[in-house]
């Protein structure tokens, strides 16, 4: 039997992550853009625009959204949604905060033997 569970993963310190900027990290076959919001919220998505795949860890972070760098759509940092009349989305990431350190939750499968 095949079980998903979660792990947190620390991945950096929020002063890291540029205040209304973003940093990348790689995990896997994922690449991952994590936000720092003007009043510190910190929020991870995809790091790729539904649109064109411009990378939204580029983009100009505002509010709690992100512009992408190439065409201008705006994505909500909350839900991962294209705003506005655009419409896609991109998967979003658990993350939190603890003593000024980022952590972000990341899928591992677990096998299991049952007797």
């Amino acid at each position: 039997m095949t079980m998903s569970a979660t792990k947190w993963v620390e991945v950096c310190h929020i002063h890291d992550i540029p205040a209304r900027g973003a940093i990348r990290v790689e995990f896997g076959n994922h690449t991952i853009a994590i936000f720092r919001t003007f009043d510190n919220t910190v929020r991870a998505l995809e790091d790729h625009c539904p649109h064109k795949g411009g990378a939204l860890s580029a983009g100009i972070v505002h509010d709690d959204c992100v512009t992408c760098p190439l065409h201008n759509w705006v994505i909500s940092l909350e839900s991962g949604k294209a705003l506005g009349e655009d419409v896609g989305r991109v998967n979003k990431y658990a993350v939190r905060v603890r003593n000024e350190k980022v952590f972000l939750e990341t899928p591992t499968t677990v096998a299991l033997s049952v007797a």
